[in-house]
């Protein structure tokens, strides 16, 4: 099995800066994507940031110049820096990753638990 644990979430200002972080774990032979999403109360889960094939990076335009994504590959970890919080970046962030496991080669899509933004006007 493969684990995401999110972190690094909280209250701030607007304007404020948070980073997040996203440990993956387990049966993990390789990582070929991985992503932050987001969820707001009463909306559909959405794309913040991500790696995608080849290792380029795709941001929603909502967060572009201010939410920067990066990985540690010898570590399975991801973060994600928010800088220039917005009241409407307010949700449940996500993480997210496409993992071949040592267990037989299998693909699988995971999802961590979640981590609470607040931000504050």
């Amino acid at each position: 099995q493969v684990q995401l644990v999110e972190s690094g979430g909280g209250l701030v200002q607007a304007g404020g800066s948070l980073r997040l972080s996203c440990a993956a774990s387990g049966s993990i032979f390789s990582i070929s994507a991985m992503g932050w999403y987001r969820q707001a109360p009463g909306k559909q889960r959405e794309v913040v940031a991500a790696f995608i094939s080849g290792g380029s990076t795709n941001y929603a335009d909502s967060v572009k110049g201010r939410f920067t994504i990066s990985r540690d590959n010898a570590k399975n970890t991801m973060f994600l820096q928010m800088n220039s919080l917005k009241p409407e970046d307010t949700a449940v962030y996500y993480c997210n990753a496409v993992v071949v496991t040592t267990t037989g080669g299998k693909l699988g899509i995971y999802w961590g638990q979640g981590t609470q933004v607040t931000v504050s006007s």
